[in-house]
């Protein structure tokens, strides 16, 4: 007896009634020791694409065998020399001689194969035929087919839905029993194994009415004898639903996940789904099962807008329940409001060390993203309860991608970065995305789960023990959050999708069919739909609160408006409505926390940003190419002028500048393959390289305004943006600590961002520059102190006709010398610059040079390690140190009683000076030692851990 769930069988012969007309076989029901030949006619329905084409066809197929279907599959799309190709017999219509199928698709012993996979396409792979087609390989004897209903291809997958009725519904089904090799003898068809109808004929036909049977599952089977004695019997599931109940939201719900604080083992769910007919909550809490006890309630608030609901009750307090929403049958979602989510394809991949005991996907009873919800949970416990922003015109944001500044791609060690971060000075980091994303490496500009963090940098705790300790130690955090776009995971998209397109169904209550202009990845926001403002403003909302981030760097921001633009008019007019949703998104943010910074990518008419930032919005000032071009030491396009809000005609310092971004290529790159010479001054040499950065950041931080670096820049990094391609991670270059010239360049940045946080000149809006020509100069005029910034950005020495407010004396606020100042000028050596104040200040490093010395050639004569600092320290602390020769160096960590606990250095290292800066986030508080070794010089030191 051959017994066959409906699953397979189903989709296979369904799918040739579908294609009963695009495709035919020679035999008519073919077996796998028959020589087959497919006719493909590309004039049917499902071929539209390929109607009238003239170039060769191929095919992409495979089988379906007990393992699954598309096995075996022939060469790859696209690769005209490995697939298949069709013999044209006259106009669209096409031969494919297969032959015996187990030879064809080289199918071992032990698959039996149930139907051939196809999808014919173009010769370059742009025009195929849709949906895939399936040819139904038949076994010698008995074969019982579907006939009615033609079923949904998702029930070819044994995890998916049974095939639901709705009360005082008929439904006729009909099958076919199918002989090959012999002769058919009865028909017999059953309902919860009770007969419902015999025949002796090759067809029967029975009318399912829902009235007459129980509202859940019945099992409809269909058994076929032949006269041999052989027996063939395929089973499904019609589900009766029962009458949805109609009913309001409980007060005090919204959408999404709501718990009960007086409840423990209790919580509603809520999705907004206009125009679906039913919906079950599916998960950890029934098994996966669909039950008419999970049938969500229905509360109708208009047409348009349609909510369902529904309360679980006995739930285990503090206990993981993953689940999905089974939308009119055939939809599984996860909830799109949910704060943690599982992925069947991507969590595999994180490790226990990134995200501890990570619950596992519910593998084998479900598909597609799970969400996850759990009651009682643990509240973290916020520990900088006083912290206050920084000014917007005085922050100095550091942009950083956690995959590629930290090796373990972890909130946890993000955290150990913070000292160091201080120390440089800034005041403010920007995160970029880490909602969940598609995938785990990533830029994260492709989300699917908006209000949950990504489980590839650590559990949701974890980030706000981040943003706890940035807090504690005076900076903000800004979340870099893509709005404008959601990709094809996200339960927005899949809800309400066109599959014959490929797009967003007409009727998304949230994204546009197709993008209103040609930047947007993924699926477009419709920006006009009330349904997307209300989830863009609770989702501003949620991070403020939940997390305590201090604003948004909202990315594409030119595209928050149904005014189409192309490539060419991104910037050419005003648009009254991208304004109104930028004032919209500003106001939800500010009704939750005052202040917070809103950061807009527009790059559009500076009328139109000009409003924003009056409004007290700030807007991205993109100077890469600018400053690029300057540091590399070219007359052309190296005015900097833009950097200054006032180039612009406006008011208010607006604009958050930046000489590079995760967008931008980066300046030492540049320098280092592009950059300018003359005689032996060579902007490609990497000490000049790291110079020319130094002087390009003497003209940026000290202009009045917000400003922002990327990461690794305040030491040199010179790996291109497209290095491993554009979006892949990149080379986490922290060994630059131990090169004395890159840490110039960090105590110069260092130097620089103190300067302009802590003296009001650099917050005045008493300032001019001169910015265009090959010497560049700044002057500022702050109430307590006068500054004049100079520099020469040529490759030949030039003499500086800066407007010195006054002639007289001035301090060099590198060297602290006094500098008495004359009509003549001031010569200045090609990439020289200076900083001179009317006003002593302490000098930041004897070590910081000013772009014509190199710290390499300071000669070394003895070896030393210095104290650490700062000591005692939690979490981390800096160590100095020099070698006057070549050789090998060890630098280790010991607990009290002699047991190394971290090696520090362990290299060939050439004569120089050192720094290198310890994290101490893993140890216990107390007294540790630290030892250098280098030849015969051994030197050891007593640091304390104070947590």
């Amino acid at each position: 007896m051959k017994l066959k769930l409906i699953l397979l069988t189903v989709i296979i012969f369904n799918a040739q009634l579908l294609f009963s007309q695009i495709i035919s076989t020679t035999p008519e029901f073919p077996t796998e020791k028959d020589s087959i030949v497919v006719i493909f006619d590309a004039s049917q329905p499902g071929a539209e694409q390929l109607l009238n084409y003239t170039d060769t066809i191929y095919a992409h197929t495979g089988v379906t065998t007990n393992l699954g279907q598309w096995q075996h599959v022939i060469g790859s799309w696209e690769h005209n020399n490995t697939q298949p190709a069709l013999t044209r017999l006259g106009t669209n219509l096409y031969q494919l001689t297969i032959g015996y199928p187990k030879n064809f698709y080289s199918v071992g012993s032990t698959e039996s194969i149930t139907a051939l996979d196809f999808v014919f396409r173009s010769a370059d792979g742009s025009k195929q035929t849709k949906p895939d087609i399936f040819i139904q390989i038949y076994s010698p004897g008995i074969n019982i087919v579907l006939n009615n209903p033609v079923l949904p291809q998702q029930l070819s997958d044994p995890l998916s839905a049974p095939l639901f009725i709705n009360p005082n519904d008929t439904l006729s089904l009909s099958a076919s029993g199918i002989p090959v090799g012999t002769k058919l003898k009865s028909l017999m068809l059953y309902v919860n194994w009770i007969l419902k109808g015999q025949v002796s004929n090759d067809t029967i036909n029975y009318s399912y009415i829902s009235n007459n049977f129980p509202a859940g599952p019945n099992h409809i089977t269909i058994t076929g004898t032949d006269t041999s004695g052989n027996i063939d019997s395929l089973s499904f599931i019609i589900f009766n639903n029962p009458n949805v109940t109609q009913a309001p939201l409980p007060a005090g719900m919204d959408y999404g996940i709501n718990y009960n604080p007086g409840n423990p083992t209790t919580v509603t769910l809520v999705l907004f789904a206009p125009s679906k007919s039913f919906v079950y909550a599916i998960g950890d809490f029934n098994n996966w099962e669909v039950n008419t006890s999970y049938i969500m309630n229905e509360y109708q608030v208009t047409p348009d807008s349609v909510i369902w609901w529904i309360t679980l009750n006995n739930l285990s307090p503090n206990y993981e329940y993953a689940f999905q929403y089974l939308v009119d049958g055939n939809i599984r979602i996860a909830d799109p409001y949910a704060e943690k989510i599982l992925d069947p394809d991507n969590d595999q991949y994180i490790s226990n060390d990134t995200y501890p005991n990570l619950k596992p996907y519910p593998t084998g009873k479900t598909k597609e993203i799970v969400s996850v919800l759990q009651t009682v949970q643990t509240p973290y416990n916020w520990t900088a309860a006083n912290f206050n922003r920084p000014a917007k015109t005085n922050l100095v944001i550091y942009e950083l991608l956690v995959r590629d500044f930290v090796s373990t791609h972890a909130y946890h060690t993000l955290i150990d970065t913070i000292a160091y971060l201080k120390r440089l000075g800034v005041n403010a980091i920007e995160l970029m995305p880490v909602m969940e994303f598609e995938g785990n490496e990533s830029w994260g500009y492709n989300p699917n789960f908006d209000f949950a963090p990504d489980k590839y940098y650590g559990p949701k705790d974890s980030l706000k023990h981040f943003i706890d300790a940035a807090h504690q130690n005076g900076m903000a955090v800004i979340l870099d959050a893509p709005m404008n776009n959601i990709m094809g995971s996200s339960p927005l998209a899949r809800l309400y999708w066109d599959t014959a397109n490929s797009q967003p169904a007409a009727d998304n209550p949230w994204l546009n069919p197709t993008a209103t202009h040609p930047y947007s990845v993924g699926n477009d926001f419709n920006y006009s739909s009330p349904d997307t403002k209300y989830y863009i403003t609770r989702f501003t909302k949620f991070w403020l609160t939940n997390y305590k981030i201090d604003g948004f760097r909202f990315d594409l921001a030119g595209g928050y408006t149904q005014s189409p633009f192309g490539y060419n008019n991104w910037q050419s007019y005003y648009d009254p409505t991208r304004v109104a949703n930028d004032k919209m998104i500003a106001n939800a943010a500010w009704s939750v926390s005052p202040g917070a910074y809103i950061i807009l990518e527009e790059f559009v008419t500076s009328a139109e940003e000009d409003t924003v930032a009056n409004y007290g919005l700030m807007v991205w000032d993109n100077m890469a190419y600018a400053y690029q071009q300057a540091s590399m030491g070219f007359s052309s396009g190296w005015d900097l002028s833009g950097v200054s809000y006032k180039s612009w005609g406006w008011n208010v310092p607006g604009l958050v500048g930046y000489m590079e971004s995760h967008d931008e290529e980066r300046l030492m790159y540049k320098n280092l393959q592009y950059g300018n010479s003359s005689g032996s001054y060579n902007i490609k040499d990497l000490a000049t390289a790291l110079n020319r950065v130094k002087l390009c950041e003497a003209f940026f931080y000290t202009v009045p305004g917000p400003k922002m670096l990327w990461q690794f820049g305040e030491l040199g990094y010179d790996y291109s943006i497209n290095s491993n391609g554009r979006v892949g991670d990149k080379p986490i270059r922290w060994d630059y600590l131990n090169d004395p010239r890159r840490m110039s360049l960090y105590k110069v940045t260092e130097a620089l961002i103190k300067l302009k946080e802590n003296n009001d000149a650099f917050q005045t809006s008493n300032f001019t520059t001169n910015l265009s020509g090959n010497v560049k100069s700044i002057t500022l005029s702050g109430y307590y102190m006068k500054v004049v910034v100079i520099g020469n950005f040529y490759v030949d020495s030039l003499t500086s006709n800066a407007g010195f407010p006054y002639q007289g004396t001035w301090y060099d606020y590198f060297t602290g010398q006094a500098v008495n100042i004359s009509s003549s000028g001031i010569q200045l050596a090609p990439g020289e610059f200076h900083i001179f104040t009317n006003i002593q200040l302490p000098v930041p490093d004897t070590s910081v040079v000013t772009g014509i010395d190199d710290i390499s050639s300071n000669t070394i004569t003895t070896y030393g390690i210095k104290q650490n600092y700062p000591n005692p320290f939690n979490p981390a602390t800096t160590i100095d140190y020099q070698v006057p020769q070549s050789g090998q160096v060890t630098i280790k960590v010991y607990n009290i009683l002699g047991k190394e606990v971290a090696s520090l250095v362990n290299e060939n290292k050439r004569a120089g000076k050192y720094s290198i800066i310890f994290y101490g986030s893993r140890l216990a508080s107390g007294v540790y030692f630290y030892r250098i070794q280098a030849g015969a010089f051994i030197s050891t030191k007593k640091m304390i851990i104070l947590k």
